[in-house]
């Protein structure tokens, strides 16, 4: 064993409270592809730039299509400040997410992540709300492709029939094994999402602030909250770049596009529209406005869908055959847990979005219970582990002394978890509110109705 490979076992070992490594933890030390000379399929392959486009393409996608509603619910004025303070808030964690990354190359996943700090409880939990999370969005995606296609081409089919149609598109997207191949759909998808468009309503009411209520101000508010709900996927695109370190420029340039575009589109949907827009704002436009915007728009829902049941399937296939031959070589027995993996997770996106009729306000609770902490309150954590283990570059001691020699990144990291927490309750609040609601006042649905 080389000195490299020694001292990274010793770091693990020193994590683990001087525990004997066990043989998962052994398997965790390296690089999860490792030295990927010879091998027939390789996965580190991205440039920043590509990585960039996936990024941009994950999370500006359906969260925008929300936010001009919640202007119109709070006013442009305060909706703009918080857009832009989450977009802010959002570079930020990714920040202390890339740089936990780097101090620890064998992280794959949030599962991965959570083994490392929490052990293997830890792993499961947050392996498993990536999972659950990455199909309801796929759920989200599919059945928002199903009404562009209704729109296109005024009802022509059944609705049912429409979700299948793109659950069968994104299904395929998401077939290679590798993020190169759906990094250049990325692109293609980045650029669509500009070209979306809208028209002035006569008539309309604009004003830049509206009282209201906890309530109403906090559901209003979830769009834009949940519109950067995308960096549960980052380990799992880093793992998979030429160079790792240069992860920060992505993000840079997906937080700057994102709050940028978030903050020029929902002004420009509500300041033409007014304070009637809907949600999903497309459905406020002329009919012939709304399928050309539908039209471009479902280029970016297939893309989307196809990288989440990538990423479910990826997490998944990495866990069932890390270390093995089946990750780099065209074996039939990955290929057939490859295709099998990717077909559970677009059927069951297919399957939930048509059978459940509140199945909106159930993505509103998974973004609440695993986004709220993907993207916001668990990167607090990754750097309140590191820094109480001396791990990484600007490590000072260990332990509490530590926290307290860096004692404002300390309470930056602390707010942070506390942010997390707070937007998962809140978030899950208003949701389970949206659920009663709706059943009170009988406006749910009928599960695979056209």
């Amino acid at each position: 064993m080389d000195k490299k490979s020694h001292s990274k076992e010793a770091q693990v070992t020193a994590i683990a409270d001087d525990t004997p490594i066990s043989v998962e933890s052994k398997r965790l030390v390296a690089d999860v592809f490792g030295d990927e000379d010879g091998h027939d399929i390789k996965y580190k392959t991205l440039s920043w730039q590509l990585v960039a486009a996936l990024m941009i393409t994950e999370i500006v996608s359906n969260g925008m299509l929300t936010l001009p509603n919640a202007m119109a619910a709070v006013g442009i004025v305060p909706s703009l400040v918080l857009t832009i303070f989450l977009g802010v808030f959002a570079l930020f964690t990714a920040k202390l997410l890339v740089d936990f990354k780097l101090n620890h190359p064998e992280v794959h996943n949030m599962g991965d992540a959570g083994y490392i700090m929490f052990g293997p409880i830890g792993r499961e939990v947050l392996s498993l709300g990536s999972i659950i999370f990455a199909v309801f969005a796929v759920g989200a995606l599919v059945l928002t492709g199903q009404q562009a296609l209704t729109v296109l081409t005024n009802n022509a089919l059944c609705a049912s029939i429409f979700l299948v149609i793109v659950t069968v598109a994104v299904f395929l997207l998401s077939l290679p094994r590798t993020l190169q191949r759906l990094s250049w759909l990325g692109l293609c998808s980045a650029v669509f999402i500009g070209l979306s468009g809208t028209n002035p309503i006569p008539g309309r009411t604009v004003v830049a602030t509206v009282p209201t209520n906890f309530y109403q101000a906090f559901l209003a508010i979830t769009g834009p909250v949940f519109a950067y709900a995308g960096h549960f996927v980052f380990f799992i695109l880093i793992s998979e770049m030429r160079r790792p370190e240069d992860a920060m420029k992505a993000a840079w340039v997906l937080q700057g596009f994102a709050t940028t575009f978030y903050a020029v589109f929902s002004v420009v949907v509500y300041v033409y529209i007014g304070s009637t827009v809907e949600s999903p704002a497309l459905f406020s436009l002329s009919p012939i406005w709304v399928k050309i915007t539908f039209a471009f728009g479902l280029v970016n829902f297939l893309i989307t869908g196809a990288l989440y049941t990538h990423t479910a399937a990826k997490l998944a296939f990495v866990r069932l055959f890390r270390g093995t031959s089946h990750l780099h070589t065209h074996t039939a027995r990955g290929w057939a847990a490859w295709l099998a993996l990717c077909l559970a997770a677009s059927a069951s996106a297919c399957v939930l979005a048509a059978a459940v009729p509140i199945f909106a306000d159930l993505v509103g609770i998974t973004a609440s219970l695993f986004a709220s902490w993907y993207t916001y309150g668990i990167a607090g954590f990754f750097w309140l582990f590191d820094a109480y283990h001396g791990i990484g570059k600007r490590a000072r001691g260990r332990g509490l002394a530590a926290w307290q020699r860096r004692w404002g990144m300390a309470a930056l990291a602390g707010a942070t978890v506390l942010a997390g927490a707070f937007m998962c309750v809140a978030g899950t609040y208003v949701s389970v509110k949206l659920i009663v609601d709706a059943y009170r006042e009988g406006l749910v649905g009928k599960p695979f109705t056209c």
